[in-house]
């Protein structure tokens, strides 16, 4: 499949739904297994995120040397729903809490992830839906990965029709995620 500039585009599908992080880590794994991969880049299929911006995410993530570039959404009261707002905030709040890190957009799906953290991820994280993100950025925080916040655009469609996020099963498996990673008395780094 020809993709932007000329640039190959290799799709992975599935005969049915098995959850965001399920399609994260069979789509990592996919790339991984190309020669001379330099980053990997993963945006939501929703249309929340703009592919323009994809250069400007790779220089910071080539200036930073990071291992895990973090789009931050701007949350514009005009456009994003003030439940996005609220949730956003609420777990970049916990995780600062919790995790003694803070990170301006914790669930952004824009992510440029370098190859060395993206093996570790695969070999570790079990698949999911939306909580495979928090246990990636966990995953990170734990082992030391350079983590780097880089602004984004985010554009909302009314009632985001697009989005399969589930938002009370959904929000609970994440902070559910966030809740097990500081039980398991595994140190997180700051």
């Amino acid at each position: 499949m020809e993709g932007i500039k000329g640039m190959t585009v290799q799709t992975v599908t599935f005969d049915e739904n098995r959850g965001k992080g399920h399609a994260l880590i069979v789509g990592i794994r996919a790339a991984l297994e190309l020669q001379d991969v330099a980053v990997i880049a993963l945006m939501d299929a929703d249309g929340q995120h703009d592919a323009t911006e994809l250069p400007g995410l790779y220089q910071c993530f080539q200036s930073e040397q990071a291992d895990l570039v973090i789009g931050t959404r701007c949350f514009d009261r005009q456009q994003v729903p003030w439940r996005s707002r609220f949730g956003n905030q609420m777990t970049v709040w916990v995780m600062d809490i919790l995790c003694g890190r803070h990170l301006p957009d914790t669930q952004c799906g824009f992510r440029l992830l370098s190859p060395r953290f993206a093996r570790t991820f695969v070999e570790r994280i079990p698949g999911g839906r939306y909580e495979t993100e928090m246990r990636m950025l966990l995953l990170a925080i734990r082992e030391g990965f350079h983590i780097v916040s880089s602004p984004v655009a985010t554009l909302y469609e009314p009632g985001n029709p697009s989005s399969h996020f589930r938002k009370v099963r959904d929000s609970f498996s994440i902070y559910w995620a966030l809740l097990q990673n500081v039980l398991s008395h595994e140190r997180i780094k700051k």
